[in-house]
């Protein structure tokens, strides 16, 4: 029994042959600390009841760390009508009372899954504080109008790119899009000629009916509350749910 402790404990600490030959790689030793368990966020640290109101004070918090690049970085969970999932990374470029706006091409893997099934889950992870903020709610597209005053503000050379770019499909090479990048360069070396906005591009609104924010500890006691829009006849648990602003209500939830 010995010899086999020993044997276990060695194999922890690189990797593992299987019986098929596939090596696995175990990396279980790979910790860091978080916050200390005198650092919690409760109830009674929100800034506000409106979990809007709260992530803005928690991004703006984040936007002011010099180690978090993108403090707008958020990671776009989308499914398809069968319940397929798909997660990427884009780019939050507003918010209010209404929700989260992003914009991408309409022609894309999320936009048709975003068509099909309008409702998504986004998350914002900024290590350096050891949050995240986890949102679900609904989508649907902005006006076109919102959608052309985001794209004239854009760069020259990102609006080249979301010409370009017909997100999702399938190409020969790198050269292909690399060559149609450089004739629209050409096209639009006037600086004074105005670059269109492509009907396939344009953004999304997520309505949020459900808002986590998470802090994390070193012992793994995470602090998570979570806000949701009060249904219609739930009842509040006096006990363990919070009336919110407005129709929201929120609770504390296990690690």
């Amino acid at each position: 029994m010995l010899r086999l402790a020993v044997r276990c404990v060695a194999l922890r600490r690189g990797p593992v042959v299987t019986m098929s030959s596939a090596t696995y790689y175990d990396i279980s030793d790979m910790r860091k600390p978080y916050r200390a368990s005198d650092d919690v966020f409760d109830v009674g640290n929100l800034v506000s009841t409106n979990p809007i109101q709260q992530f803005e004070a928690w991004f703006n918090e984040a936007r002011a760390v010099p180690n978090i690049g993108e403090a707008n970085a958020m990671a776009l969970a989308t499914a398809s009508k069968s319940g397929f999932p798909s997660v990427r990374m884009v780019l939050m470029k507003g918010f209010s009372e209404k929700g989260f706006t992003f914009f991408t091409n309409y022609e894309s893997r999320k936009a048709a899954e975003l068509d099909e099934n309008p409702v998504c889950s986004l998350m914002f992870y900024w290590d350096p504080m050891k949050r995240s903020v986890r949102i679900e709610g609904t989508v649907e597209r902005v006006p076109e109008e919102e959608s052309l005053h985001y794209f004239e503000q854009r760069p020259r050379k990102s609006r080249l790119g979301a010409i370009v770019s017909h997100q999702s499909t399938i190409l020969e090479s790198r050269e292909v899009i690399n060559q149609k990048y450089a004739d629209l360069l050409e096209e639009y070396k006037d600086e004074e000629k105005n670059i269109p906005k492509p009907d396939y591009w344009g953004g999304y609104l997520v309505r949020p009916i459900s808002m986590e924010f998470w802090q994390g500890q070193t012992n793994r006691l995470h602090d998570r509350i979570r806000f949701h829009k009060l249904k219609e006849n739930e009842a509040i648990d006096s006990k363990c749910m919070h009336q919110g602003d407005r129709d929201w209500v929120f609770e504390r939830l296990a690690p």
